[in-house]
């Protein structure tokens, strides 16, 4: 291949990839829209030199061949909801965004599976699976603006991980162009049992856009659940917390959905910051949102309603509500979803997504609470999460200060550390990007990451690919 160096022709290259895709797939100069600037962290955005539209898989080899022969460095985009940069450019790289390969191609019932473009938003695969009559159980609090290509990428966690698995356990198959960008892999598989060789759709789920652009994905769907039950509990400590957890999944068993656990100092933002009405009082240990799913509504709600007050006599709970509509279950679940809207609640702060064994999860909240305050003048934080599946979030944040003025590396060094000292991950479901890069080894042995980057060089070698992201 032609090589030259750095921005030694890049004008003429995309004007020729312009002819070839059409004026409306490459973008230069002031018709760079702002949102291919940046992701949803709290960093200072960066304006690419072109962001390039493809329609297919094709359009993205091309848009990768051209960037090649300049030797412009090229990030995949989707719907840039991620918090670690890992989809965000440096001023002189061009974006491949998906945002024109939406559609979905295929629903198969009888093998119940959906054939999508990477860059369909989550929410208009979940309402096409549902008007199929299937369920799709992949949900984010932001499925209207995702795509499920960066859904992929960063093998994202969500609501329902306690049932269904994190994302890579809804995929069959994926289409990908490699980073040499005369590699297209077709691997469109259907079946649940394919032993035949490496399953190579692994590779690229969760490698953060660093070995090779998703362009099409097999998903699997679910039976559509009939019944939808929901509780609010308060309870007394986290021993009882832990004490719920099991009763859920042994009382419950395939029907429990989601478990979802917010700390004192979470329920005082929202019910007093936030506005929200809680359905259960303040003033407890904690609070615990318990949803389950099944099939038979008229045996399903009343083995859910005397679960629960099993649980009452035996004095597990100290306080529950139960949502007897599906408006009471939407409101339960804002009491949890209300944290996507904490920017215009607390004002500027850092978010944080760790993973932890269950039984240590209070434990990480009281010692990481304290240590941010007695470390940092003036830090608050807030402790909530998905805790059956081993995923707390923080948010922290000194009132009064702007987010390129918060203490952030002094939060990190505090979080991580003892994340590390826990035997935890640095990131459960958000991926690591630039922002977590430098506590990628607090959760990786170097043996692994040794791998990352043998891997990474094979498939990339001129680090063309979202170089700098992860390792």
């Amino acid at each position: 291949m032609d090589m030259v160096t750095p921005n030694e022709r890049p004008d003429q290259l995309l004007g020729a990839l312009r002819d070839k895709l059409g004026a409306a797939a490459v973008l230069t100069g002031s018709d760079v829209p702002a949102r291919n600037c940046n992701d949803w962290s709290a960093s200072l955005p960066q304006t690419p030199l072109a962001v390039i539209r493809p329609l297919d898989a094709q359009g993205v080899a091309d848009a990768i061949l051209t960037c090649r022969q300049a030797r412009l460095p090229f990030v995949p985009q989707g719907g840039l909801t991620g918090l670690c940069r890992g989809a965000s450019p440096e001023a002189g790289w061009v974006a491949i965004s998906l945002e024109r390969m939406t559609g979905i191609e295929e629903i198969d019932p009888a093998s119940a599976t959906m054939t999508v473009k990477a860059g369909t938003p989550l929410e208009t695969i979940q309402k096409a699976a549902d008007e199929a009559g299937f369920f799709f159980p992949l949900d984010l609090g932001s499925r209207g603006s995702c795509a499920i290509g960066g859904n992929l990428s960063t093998n994202a966690g969500g609501n329902r991980v306690i049932r269904y698995g994190m994302t890579r356990e809804l995929v069959l198959g994926l289409e990908v162009v490699l980073p040499d960008g005369t590699t297209i892999i077709t691997g469109l598989n259907k079946l649940m049992k394919n032993n035949a060789g490496y399953d190579l759709k692994h590779l690229f789920i969760g490698s953060e856009g660093t070995l090779g652009i998703i362009t099409r994905v097999v998903l699997r769907l679910f039976p559509k659940p009939r019944s939808t039950m929901a509780a609010l509990c308060a309870l007394k400590d986290y021993a009882a917390v832990i004490a719920l957890l099991g009763a859920a999944r042994s009382g419950l068993g395939p029907l429990l959905s989601a478990f979802e656990v917010m700390w004192p100092d979470y329920w005082d933002v929202i019910t007093t910051r936030a506005g929200v009405k809680p359905p259960v009082a303040a003033g407890h240990g904690l609070y615990v949102l318990v949803e389950a799913q099944g099939t038979d509504e008229s045996i399903d709600a009343p083995r859910f309603q005397n679960w629960l007050e099993e649980l009452m006599e035996r004095g597990l709970l100290a306080d529950a509500a139960v949502a007897q509509s599906l408006a009471q279950t939407q409101a339960f679940w804002r009491v949890r979803d209300i944290c996507a809207e904490f920017g215009q609640v607390l004002g500027p702060h850092i978010s944080y997504d760790i993973g932890l064994a269950v039984a240590r999860m209070d434990e990480f909240a009281t010692r990481c609470k304290a240590a941010l305050a007695k470390g940092i003048k003036g830090c608050e934080s807030v402790y909530y999460g998905h805790i059956g599946d081993g995923n707390l979030h923080l948010v922290s944040w000194v009132t009064g200060l702007s987010v390129a003025q918060q203490p952030k590396e002094e939060m990190d060094a505090i979080i991580y550390g003892l994340v590390r000292e826990m035997g935890g991950s640095v990131s459960a479901e958000h991926g690591i990007g630039t922002l977590k890069k430098k506590w990628l080894d607090h959760a990786r042995s170097e043996p692994e990451i040794a791998l990352m980057r043998t891997l990474k060089a094979a498939l990339d070698p001129e680090h063309l690919l979202n170089p700098g992201k992860v390792i």
